[in-house]
């Protein structure tokens, strides 16, 4: 029965190994630029925003009018449209005035900018959502393969063990204390798979994918973070006023805001009807052609509401770069600081464990097989190298996410 369960269980194991991709973050991202359904919705915003610069640049349709006569009382004959009949036609193009086409033009075509930019920050976002799930993927895959080796070990000490307290060779309080060391590490194997749970989620979605995503990062790939690099503040801002999507959206939201009131300010200019018409009969003379004229009067609306509320918006969006312009300062200072104390707590800790950790793990086992240490010792050693097990790994994994939010913040790769 228990070859035929190991037997299911390396059928399964083979099965969802089949079901997962194992990607680079090269890789991924290469995917992701192709298949991200946030991009993809984004680049029709786009789209939308060039046909409405389109749209923007036509000019009314011109207004073609035709009179008929319906009843000649003299001749007692309806439709009397024939050659000494009485029929009108005109035509009439509204001719705009103070730059209204002209305003109108700029503002849809710096509204396009302006959606291209937000595709561009929008794309910095997810770019930063991709790196983050997929170096926590790879970091929490790595404290649950040293966790599931342990538990492999305790799960054998645990049999062998009992059976041992059943012939009375050793006390019950001995697979008892394997028994809860074996939970303890069950419930802190379950709290990293909660986690990878949702980061694997959010690769999925991000990829557009259905399969589970393995990712591999080489020491390379990983040693670049722990580069120095000399704070410059100021350099640094300069870098992301120039480079973030969002920082450039806010100075092109006051381009359009000013261009708005332009427009606002040229709308309250009235614009002129020119026309031309043809009147067979009724006019002061025969076949009579007409030059037509028509401007409305700006006597009460003046547009001065309109206009008003644009230079409001306006001032606002000056006052949000500034604020903005504060925040951009502030997140780099903090994007720099948890990278710094990442790179300074993985090169104290990290580098020191991290070289002889696994042949200490092997050394302790092997001579708790040998019975040359005790149960107390052996389960306070596991415990302690579970911890630093993962602690490392979750050293490395900060490390890594800081890095790429430092990227982002300044949008530059730094590493």
């Amino acid at each position: 029965m228990k070859k035929l369960f190991a037997l299911l269980f390396l059928i399964f194991a083979s099965q969802a190994g089949l079901a997962q991709k194992t990607l680079t973050l090269e890789d991924c991202e290469s995917q992701f630029l192709k298949n991200n359904l946030f991009l993809l919705a984004s680049q029709y915003n786009i789209d939308a925003s060039k046909a409405l610069t389109i749209q923007a640049k036509i000019w009314e349709n011109p207004t073609l009018t035709a009179e008929l006569n319906a009843y000649n009382p003299e001749k007692n004959q309806y439709f009397d449209i024939g050659k000494e009949g009485q029929k009108v036609f005109g035509i009439e193009q509204l001719i705009y005035l103070g730059g209204k086409k002209h305003n109108e033009v700029k503002l849809a075509q710096t509204n396009e900018q302006l959606a291209e930019l937000q595709f561009d920050d929008l794309l910095r976002t997810l770019k930063l959502q991709l790196r983050k799930s997929f170096y926590t993927v790879y970091y929490n895959s790595k404290s649950l393969e040293t966790t599931d080796k342990q538990l492999t070990h305790i799960e054998d000490l645990i049999h062998s063990y009992a059976i041992q307290a059943q012939k009375g060779n050793i006390p019950l309080k001995d697979v008892v204390r394997l028994q809860s060391l074996y939970l303890n590490f069950k419930n802190e194997r379950m709290e990293v798979l909660k986690n990878n749970f949702e980061e694997q989620a959010n690769l999925k979605m991000l990829l557009n994918s259905t399969e589970n995503i393995a990712p591999i990062v080489s020491d390379y790939e990983f040693n670049k973070y722990l580069k120095t690099l000399d704070f410059d503040l100021k350099s640094f801002k300069d870098k992301a006023i120039a480079n973030r999507p969002d920082y450039l959206v806010k100075q092109k939201e006051i381009d359009a805001n000013e261009l708005n009131v332009k427009w606002q300010k040229s709308l309250s200019v009235p614009d002129i009807t020119v026309g031309a018409n043809y009147d067979q009969r009724s006019g002061a003379f025969n076949k009579e052609a007409n030059l037509t004229l028509g401007i409305p009067l700006p006597l009460w609306n003046k547009n001065k509401g309109n206009i008003k509320y644009a230079q409001t918006i306006l001032d606002e969006s000056k006052i949000d770069k500034q604020n903005f312009e504060l925040q951009l300062q502030t997140e780099v200072t903090s994007a720099w600081n948890k990278w710094e104390e990442s790179r300074k707590n993985y090169m104290l800790i990290g580098t020191a464990v991290n070289s002889d950790f696994e042949a200490v793990y092997n050394g302790i086992l092997t001579n708790f097989q040998k019975r040359n240490i005790s149960l107390l010792e052996f389960t306070d050693f596991m415990e302690s190298y579970n911890q630093a097990a993962v602690q490392i790994n979750e050293l490395k994994k900060n490390l890594a996410l800081s890095a790429e939010e430092l990227n982002s913040t300044i949008n530059i790769d730094l590493f």
